[in-house]
């Protein structure tokens, strides 16, 4: 088995993990100035209970520190795991984590 792989599709503005080459879940976005606002995040029935959710949100928020801009976590589940994870916190604008508590 090998690992699962988070892959940004701009086109369809979403990032995408995929295991064994299979799409397993996605989390939808939309680009602002101010940052990425995530707004859905979803893991196909087949591939719940193994934790590829957060996977995937890691897998993502890596490529957003390195395009140096925010995070607006809309998502619920985007926010929850921000809010277990304050090694992240920077990614969220000040102004914004209140809003999320974060």
């Amino acid at each position: 088995m090998t690992d699962p792989v988070v892959r940004k599709n701009e086109a369809l503005r979403r990032y995408e993990i995929v295991v064994e080459g299979e799409l397993a879940g996605f989390s939808e976005y939309n680009v602002l100035a101010n940052g990425m606002l995530f707004t859905h995040t979803e893991v196909l029935p087949a591939f719940e209970g193994r934790g590829l959710s957060s996977a995937l949100i890691r897998g993502a928020l890596q490529d957003i520190r390195s395009l140096h801009t925010h995070v607006i976590p809309v998502c619920q589940f985007v926010a929850a795991y921000l809010r277990k994870h304050p090694e992240d916190h920077d990614l969220v604008a000040p102004e914004s984590r209140r809003a999320f508590g974060i």
